[in-house]
């Protein structure tokens, strides 16, 4: 298909969905307010939510949530004020559900039942499955285009929790676990423009992945601490964040990238050689490397 094909078919399915799921309802479930509205009230959940996680999770700007809540207040359904926990940030927001709240909420809960049945009940049992089976694939595919990879200082707290997962998850898989001290030293200041690049995977707001590149200058540029969450593995996070650093070493006159990894972590392995890197000896005297790579780039 033709890339205009291939957003005609979107376009037409986004028509579909809105359609049959009543976004263009101003009575979501029959329950006189928007899908907007109900979708807060749902997020919001009997257990409360800080306003600025609600805005992440949901994608809003802070303007339109906050007409959002005013509407669920006015109804009488949230409250939102500050935090209330011992030792708590007082400045931190957080959304509450009234009574009638929750008893709302456990409405639109028995709705949704029905509302999904209603879409199965028409379809054969073969037809049902074939259906969940490819709304699952779609919401995989949708999670995946929601992951935004972008330049990142790595002194963020988000890039430092970000190597720290990586740290634990390298130390559980290493036959002999990971000390930092035995392995070559990666400073911030050969992270950040010129001398390389960190980016930061994120995905409503929260970091799942991280990558970087040094570019030497007198040797090709040198991939570093590429690591992806559990919560995005297989939906390819990872070879999108090799692409994104290839591209930048390859923009800056690089004519070639190289790796080292350990024999563990065999996703990473199988990755950089369906990723076009060729095998090479050790370049390098990495305590933890057991495989070397590299790969010529195009510039």
């Amino acid at each position: 298909m033709t890339s205009d094909q291939l957003v005609a078919a979107v376009r037409r399915f986004n028509r579909t969905v809105t359609q049959r799921v009543g976004a263009l309802d101003d009575a979501y479930m029959a329950r006189g307010r928007p899908l907007a509205q109900a979708r807060v009230l749902w997020e919001i959940g009997p257990g409360g939510s800080e306003v600025a996680a609600l805005r992440a999770r949901l994608g809003l700007d802070s303007g339109h949530l906050s007409r959002l809540l005013r509407a669920l207040e006015h109804d009488g359904l949230v409250t939102v004020g500050p935090s209330d926990q011992v030792g708590g940030d007082g400045r931190v927001r957080v959304a509450t559900l009234t009574d009638a709240g929750r008893a709302e909420w456990s409405e639109l809960d028995r709705r949704s039942d029905e509302f999904a049945s209603s879409i199965l009940s028409p379809l054969s049992a073969r037809r049902r499955e074939r259906l969940v089976a490819a709304m699952a694939e779609v919401e995989r595919l949708l999670v995946a285009s929601m992951v935004v990879i972008a330049p990142c200082p790595p002194g963020d707290p988000r890039a430092r929790a970000c190597t720290r997962a990586y740290a634990r998850e390298v130390a559980r898989r290493f036959d002999d676990g990971f000390d930092p001290s035995r392995s070559n030293p990666v400073h911030d200041e050969d992270l950040v423009p010129p001398a390389g690049l960190f980016l930061l995977a994120t995905l409503n707001g929260e970091a799942v992945g991280c990558g970087a590149v040094k570019l030497h200058h007198d040797a090709p540029a040198e991939i570093k601490r590429v690591w992806v969450a559990d919560t995005v593995r297989g939906l390819g996070v990872g070879r999108r964040m090799l692409g994104e650093l290839e591209r930048h070493a390859a923009a800056r006159g690089w004519t070639a990238v190289r790796l080292d990894t350990n024999r563990n972590l065999t996703e990473a392995i199988a990755m950089y050689r369906a990723a076009g890197y060729r095998e090479i000896e050790p370049y390098n005297t990495e305590h933890y490397a057991h495989h070397w790579f590299e790969k010529r780039l195009t510039p």
